[in-house]
């Protein structure tokens, strides 16, 4: 078996077909992992979602917070926005099963040592930690607190951590740092209007992978979210897969097994 690991598709399903079959991806026998952000923006969210929904036990997908804002329009806690593409998969005859599959699918997933992630971690966080506050927020949004939950995901504050924290609240920050992050000061404060690359951070705020609190182990942590990053990242065990497929740049898939990296410019005009 090979695990391999996308980075955000938001809907380029082109350029995953072109990688899937350049490694000769088998479902039978390899797994494809997903760092979320599955849908929108790209033309082709649709069949994107639904490749992931029949691969079944060979996927494993964590949620971004497109996914999150597909889920929270689906159950009418949200209104589509300009640019959102998820009209489609709102329409589809199979998208009561589609949805249905997605708010089953966790904010974190971890196999030994390697976690996949959305966003980040947070640097006050430890992975054990991360994972539990993770399943938090996936069993509101799995039961009865769902639309609770969706209802209550959109917002900047608090824009920190804290154990005192209780309810849609708590739902939130754990959402934001998971699925949300990219600066942030060593204390873990979010700042989540900067989406540019390292260089634009605020005085004071750093790439969470930078924070020197962050709780530094062996954990291979496999993030997407910063597509500004262009998967640069020189921390060791840091390895970031968003690309901007979706802005005109490559997709990128990697192999967790070789540390080896496949590249589509398919989307390139």
């Amino acid at each position: 078996m090979t695990r391999y690991a996308v980075g955000d598709l938001q809907g380029c399903f082109d350029p995953l077909r072109c990688l899937l079959d350049r490694v000769q991806f088998d479902a039978s026998r390899d797994q494809l992992w997903s760092v979320g952000d599955i849908v929108n923006r790209g033309p082709q969210s649709l069949e994107c979602l639904r490749l992931f929904y029949e691969l079944g036990d060979s996927a494993r997908v964590v949620l971004g917070n497109h996914d999150l804002h597909l889920l929270a329009i689906a159950h009418g806690q949200q209104s589509l926005k300009k640019g959102d593409t998820l009209r489609p998969i709102l329409d589809a005859p199979d998208a009561a099963d589609l949805l249905d599959w997605l708010a089953q699918q966790p904010l974190l997933y971890r196999d030994g040592n390697d976690v996949l992630v959305h966003a980040g971690i947070a640097p006050q966080w430890t992975i054990e930690q991360a994972e539990t506050l993770a399943a938090e927020v996936h069993k509101a949004l799995r039961g009865k607190k769902r639309d609770t939950y969706l209802q209550a995901m959109y917002g900047n504050e608090p824009a920190c951590w804290s154990d005192d924290l209780s309810g849609p609240t708590r739902w939130r920050v754990i959402t934001n740092y998971l699925t949300r992050m990219r600066f942030c000061t060593p204390e873990g404060v979010l700042d989540l209007k900067s989406k540019e690359g390292p260089e634009s951070s605020l005085p004071g705020y750093l790439p969470w992978f930078e924070a020197p609190s962050r709780r530094r182990t062996d954990t291979r942590i496999i993030f997407g979210h910063w597509a500004s990053l262009l998967g640069r990242c020189s921390h060791p065990n840091i390895i970031a897969l968003d690309t901007g497929c979706v802005w005109g740049n490559e997709l990128t898939l990697f192999n967790l097994d070789s540390n080896s990296y496949h590249r589509c410019a398919c989307a390139k005009p």
